[in-house]
């Protein structure tokens, strides 16, 4: 953002104003190749870019097997796609030949490692913008200091992505949002014929993982009339069986994983009374539809910086303070101490009392 001078005068003083000035943007790449939740919240960004650029072509480069999360994207021209675990190095090089082929104006580096760094050095865009921390950011137009969330100065992922353009647009972030397409709602209709929740039990760490014989204790003890819809991967669908199975309430609980996409289950999701999730993507799908969610968060902490943004959101935790909690800055695929007490410890009546508040 550029501030020129204005010169006013009046009969008795001058008065200085500052006028502001965007720069000229008519293509913008934003990099986020990093897990699928992370590519959601940089979502964020691109709402913004296109409030203050609305001309501006924005592509989005995303890891494969995360593009079908932007699909018909309004405010996305094209999605870039980087294939990480087939010849990387390869695709790599071809994605940049493209990258500089298509002479961004800016391109906007979400990820603090050299691979994306590369990129956004040899873009050729004029503003080359991303965090000290990445090892090329000396050849970056712009290095952006990457700040540390913690319980005394919490400060979430959606504001660490916004302080990447703050200077192109303004101070305020703006949240992610996901688009699921008039298909995705049609294929979700039919389960929406009575009040129904969501549960996402899986994570990819055993550690951000709620119990599986506490999800169905939960719902063993739900009320009469509400539905329970399961979502995951094709691959959480021995452990969401197992939960059904536990839990008895087979007549109320259905298993959905591997029946839909990233976007379909967002639009399952919106009209849901509660959305009950780890701390993992399924929390981000809720935020970016802004549907009701209620994040259980078992080793890790909401101050990390990655919390739910839902008007109607719900912090679900230990209820005593633990001194191994937390035991890192990420989950972890054991408990260290071997308990797990951050997940036992959470009840299934709190989880009970947030859909009780919820009417």
């Amino acid at each position: 953002m550029l501030l020129y001078p204005l010169l006013l005068v009046t009969k008795k003083k001058k008065i200085v104003q500052y006028v502001v000035v965007l720069p000229r943007m008519q293509k913008i790449l934003v990099i986020q190749t990093a897990f699928i939740g992370d590519a959601v919240l940089a979502t964020g960004i691109v709402e913004k870019l296109h409030n203050y650029y609305p001309a501006a072509a924005i592509d989005y480069m995303v890891r494969k097997g995360n593009e079908g999360l932007l699909q018909d994207h309004p405010f996305i021209k094209e999605i870039l796609v980087w294939n990480k675990k087939e010849k990387k190095l390869l695709h790599l090089w071809q994605l940049l030949k493209k990258i500089r082929t298509k002479k961004y104006d800016a391109v906007i580096n979400v990820q603090r490692y050299a691979a994306t760094g590369l990129l956004t050095a040899f873009s050729g865009a004029k503003y080359r913008i991303g965090y000290d921390k990445n090892p090329l950011s000396f050849l970056f137009t712009t290095k952006i200091p990457h700040r540390k969330s913690t319980a005394e100065q919490p400060v979430h992922e959606t504001a660490r992505c916004n302080d990447l353009i703050k200077e192109l647009t303004g101070p305020v972030a703006f949240k992610p949002v996901l688009y699921p397409t008039a298909e995705a709602y049609n294929k979700v209709i039919a389960l929406q014929q009575q009040p129904y929740i969501t549960i996402a039990p899986a994570s990819v760490w055993f550690t951000k993982q709620y119990p599986a014989q506490q999800w169905a204790a939960f719902i063993r003890q739900l009320p009469a009339g509400i539905k329970v819809f399961l979502l995951g991967a094709p691959s959480d669908t021995q452990l969401c069986n197992e939960i059904i199975n536990e839990s008895g309430r087979s007549d109320a609980a259905q298993n959905c994983c591997g029946q839909f996409s990233f976007l379909e289950s967002a639009a399952l999701m919106k009209n849901a009374v509660m959305n009950y999730v780890n701390d993992s993507a399924p929390m981000h799908f809720a935020s970016a539809v802004n549907a009701p969610v209620a994040a259980i968060y078992c080793s890790t902490l909401p101050s990390f910086g990655y919390g739910p943004l839902s008007d109607n959101r719900h912090i679900i935790e230990a209820q005593e303070p633990l001194a191994c909690r937390p035991c890192g800055g990420h989950g972890r695929k054991e408990c260290p101490e071997g308990h797990f007490n951050c997940g036992y410890k959470i009840t299934p009546h709190q989880l009970l009392a947030v859909l009780a508040a919820n009417g």
